[in-house]
């Protein structure tokens, strides 16, 4: 484990998880709102854009190891891979960064806000939310898609070391697998919830939407919010700790 500049791996972390909600909410608010030129592009115009978000997110955010999502920081802190004051310092940079990016999608797109009538939508833009409300079922699958994110990323190991100069081996040449694994998340995985599958993600825009003055935007969902983090940290765990014995990485 290398010695970090705790500032710079902030900062980096910050700009990268920002660019990643920034598009990756953008696609949303392009394909369900109204008026939008991307109205009704469907579910798979979705998963493309968030995958492509999760590599321009990871391309801006070398320093840090691009880890961009607490449940992957936490598996890479189980696996020994960063520390206790990196985690820590990573977790609370992509939380910003969510809310930044978040503010900025709703600045692009604030006419469309205002015109759409469905708070649901709105809501939508900045965070998850179950096709069938069901908190155990609904946890059950955001561990599950997590799990695989976390497994995935870890699997990337097992080809050998790519010398990106960054703590957490995220760095470009890994950024397109990344982003191909997220959207076989969403497509395969994504019905059920939305997968959040990353804490701040959902957990920073849905601050952005309680605090920002969108016009008719309802409820935050509060009573939901646990979810899509309790879920991707338990499934980030899990993945952390079988790995070793699954991808024989000890």
């Amino acid at each position: 484990m290398q010695d970090v500049n705790l500032g710079l791996y902030f900062l980096s972390e910050l700009v990268g998880t920002a660019m990643l909600i920034l598009l990756g909410a953008g696609v949303v608010a392009n394909v369900i709102l109204a008026k939008s030129k991307g109205f009704g592009g469907g579910t798979l115009m979705i998963n493309w854009g968030w995958g492509l978000a999760v590599f321009a997110g990871v391309l801006v955010s070398a320093y840090s190891g691009a880890i961009l999502n607490p449940a992957v920081g936490l598996g890479l802190l189980i696996s020994g891979t960063i520390d206790v004051p990196m985690f820590f310092v990573a977790t609370a940079a992509e939380l910003v960064g969510a809310i930044i990016g978040a503010v900025l999608a709703w600045a692009a797109y604030r006419q469309h806000f205002d015109e759409e009538e469905d708070p649901a939508n709105k809501l939508g833009v900045f965070s998850t939310g179950p096709a069938i409300r069901s908190y155990g079922h609904n946890l059950v699958t955001e561990i599950i898609a997590t799990f695989v994110l976390v497994f995935v990323i870890l699997a990337f190991a097992d080809y050998g070391d790519v010398e990106v100069g960054v703590p957490g081996a995220l760095g470009p040449l890994t950024a397109l697998p990344v982003a191909l694994l997220v959207v076989s998340i969403g497509a395969s995985l994504g019905g059920p919830t939305g997968y959040a599958i990353n804490p701040a993600r959902d957990l920073g825009p849905r601050i952005a939407h309680a605090i920002l003055p969108i016009k008719g935007k309802g409820s935050s969902d509060w009573s939901y919010a646990w979810v899509p983090v309790v879920g991707p940290l338990v499934g980030g765990a899990l993945a952390a700790l079988l790995a070793p014995v699954v991808l024989n990485l000890a």
